[in-house]
């Protein structure tokens, strides 16, 4: 909103459109758009605007999420795929229900997913990358469902078993063991040649009284919550990448320190640093003592 306020202001005292719009770096077509709205709406017609679309093609029923929310309420301890039968006993024919993640997603979303802390580990690969001493590295991320909080990131030479392995024994022993894993269906969390797919590692898993769950092959959008944290993982911490293994670990652990110590996820802290979202007042007493300062400008008392 400021670019567009000092654009209309100096528009306003007399300087031309077309230098404006070569010193602002944009097309005289947007020129003029910016000035039309501030002319119509005022202040208001420079701020930034929904663009959210009215509607979704694929958007569910308000009809049918009301009833996972209701069916869920009434049988707290029932999981998606339970609701989904559920669903499709009761409802009508013509109404298509939905499939058992997008259930998961919207119990989520109404924060009725009734998980505790450790009772769901997201444990996944994000894309390899090359290293500034040309090897490449392969970070074993692992998130917890119900907290959000990104555990682990280890910046791997390879996705081999024996470092896998290594990496959750100090995860266990630092956090404790879940109840349950979901992963995809790669190595080293599942074998295409072992008895149904267990590798070594699902295995030990197993033997520790950890339940595995898969994701559908081809269905990222299951372990969403793992694939969603990739991005500002890769943003913030990656961009450029380390010199060496040890440097990118090194950015890996800052990563995870600085969310941890503010009691924040790391999507949402990288929210707040690329100015996407603001912290809540919650979080501002964390941030001041992590800042040594309050990074918000003074108030001038105006409502």
């Amino acid at each position: 909103m400021d670019e567009r306020m000092r654009f209309v202001i100096r528009l306003k005292d007399g300087e031309s459109m077309a230098s404006l719009c070569r010193e602002f770096d944009i097309s005289r077509k947007t020129g003029y758009k910016i000035f039309e709205r501030y002319e119509q709406c005022g202040l208001e017609g420079l701020t930034d605007r929904n663009r959210r679309p009215f509607r979704h093609a694929n958007q569910l029923p308000e009809q049918v999420e009301t009833a996972i929310v209701a069916a869920k309420r009434e049988k707290p301890h029932w999981g998606a795929r339970k609701i989904r039968e559920r669903l499709l006993r009761k409802l009508p024919h013509t109404i298509k229900i939905p499939v058992a993640s997008t259930i998961h997603a919207v119990l989520d979303r109404h924060g009725l997913d009734g998980l505790n802390p450790n009772d769901l580990w997201f444990a996944d690969y994000k894309g390899e990358f090359q290293l500034g001493d040309k090897r490449y590295c392969h970070p074993l991320t692992v998130t917890d469902q119900a907290s959000r909080f990104l555990m682990l990131c280890e910046a791997l030479e390879s996705i081999r078993e024996d470092l896998a392995f290594q990496a959750f024994e100090r995860l266990f022993r630092e956090r404790g063991l879940p109840r349950s894993i979901r992963s995809d269906n790669g190595v080293p969390f599942a074998s295409p040649h072992g008895l149904f797919q267990l590798s070594r590692l699902s295995v030990w898993w197993l033997r520790l009284g950890i339940a595995i769950e898969r994701i559908r092959p081809g269905h990222p959008q299951q372990n969403g919550r793992n694939e969603r944290m990739h991005l500002p993982l890769k943003q913030e911490a990656t961009r450029p990448a380390g010199a060496n293994f040890l440097q990118q670990q090194a950015k890996f652990d800052a990563f995870l320190e600085v969310a941890d110590r503010l009691g924040v996820d790391k999507a949402s802290l990288a929210n707040w640093e690329n100015n996407r979202t603001k912290p809540g007042f919650a979080y501002m007493a964390a941030i001041i003592r992590f800042l040594g300062y309050n990074p918000l400008p003074p108030s001038d008392g105006c409502a």
